[in-house]
């Protein structure tokens, strides 16, 4: 098994649907149809992550209508609108436009860093709040927008956190660095890089690999020559797991650092036992520790993305607080309702 190195920061739970669910209710009906839209990768090589994700929201949803939801006296019922990305940036803004074409009132998603950046402008266009459930670039939150939260740290948080655990715990002196050429992977890769020279780590080399390759043994042939003392990999699993264990097949046998992106159930089975030489971050708390999350976790019997999907979209509930209000208010509110999750203080959402 991979070891995970966890943030300090707890994952957080935004108090943020329920607003804007609160905000479309100004001139509302009785027993009104209100659209909450989801976007995440259910095809392509991060599927079976996406998946989970809109798993998670749509049970939350079935949960939260079964209960019965209402807002200002007035009986609502929550639709669920899940889109496809598939973990592209020019899907991901089709998909966006499509939701905004829908009347969402928010969106939960995208997943990943590519496709969450560049669908935020289109969202933050339409007035329509995103939640990310874990896109860590941080450009995606200082863009400036009222409208882009993220429940996860950024990898300006995980990426130093993952070169002082290198330098502090391992003693790592020497590192080589391989990302996926992605927002997600390079953002990590630079992140960390900054702060391993920081701590006197010197970095041997910086290569571009991309996040479809699948033979690593050029790379990984030059790096075993550089003889570093541990090897940094920004990226995902699907890729992540074929690197370790092509390291190990070539006798490399200094650890593999990664982030929150190679902690999947699915490690284990692209690393074989090489998996046990991979060191990982986590852009929060494990939801099991948490009392409030447990019992969700326990049903879908799944941790992390799934629970993370349904956490967002289960927290739509707490609309009922908030009377009529226009959306520019709701927004304004959200800065507020974001700084907290179940029991932990965090700082703004925007940073």
């Amino acid at each position: 098994m991979s070891k995970s190195i966890v943030l300090g920061r707890g994952m957080a739970t935004v108090g943020i649907l329920g607003t804007l669910v609160a905000a479309a209710m100004g001139v509302a009906r009785a027993d009104e149809m209100v659209k909450i839209g989801e976007a995440a990768p259910v095809t392509g090589p991060a599927s079976y992550l996406g998946k989970d994700t809109e798993n998670g929201a749509r049970l939350a949803i079935e949960e939260i209508n079964q209960s019965g939801l209402v807002i200002g006296g007035r009986k609502v019922t929550l639709v669920f609108d899940a889109q496809d990305d598939a973990g592209d940036p020019r899907q991901a803004t089709q998909v966006a436009q499509k939701l905004a074409d829908d009347k969402v009132v928010a969106v939960v998603g995208h997943m990943q860093s590519g496709s969450t950046i560049p669908a935020s402008k289109i969202y933050n266009d339409a007035g329509i709040v995103q939640v990310s459930p874990s896109a860590t670039n941080p450009a995606y939150t200082l863009q400036g927008f009222k409208t882009a939260y993220r429940v996860v740290a950024t990898d300006a948080q995980q990426g130093p956190t993952l070169a002082d655990y290198a330098a502090k715990t391992l003693k790592v002196k020497t590192v080589a660095i391989v990302d996926d050429s992605t927002a997600y992977g390079q953002g990590l890769a630079v992140e960390f890089e900054k702060q391993a020279k920081a701590d006197g780590i010197t970095v041997l080399s910086h290569d571009a690999s991309t996040d479809k390759a699948v033979d690593f043994r050029a790379i990984l042939t030059k790096i075993k020559g550089e003889k570093p003392d541990a090897i940094m990999y920004g990226g995902l699993d699907g890729t992540g797991g074929p690197f370790a264990k092509q390291a190990k097949q070539l006798g490399i046998t200094v650890k593999v650092l990664a982030g929150d992106g190679l902690c999947a159930d699915d490690l284990a089975k692209l690393a074989g036992d090489a998996s046990d030489n991979v060191i990982c971050s986590i852009a929060g708390a494990p939801l099991l520790k948490n009392g409030r999350r447990t019992s969700f976790c326990r049903t879908l019997q799944e941790a992390f993305w799934l629970c993370t999907g349904l956490e967002l979209t289960v927290r739509i509930r707490r609309g009922g607080r908030y009377r009529r209000c226009d959306e520019a208010r709701a927004i304004d509110r959200l800065r507020e309702d974001s700084r907290r999750d179940a029991g932990h203080r965090i700082p703004r959402c925007a940073r």
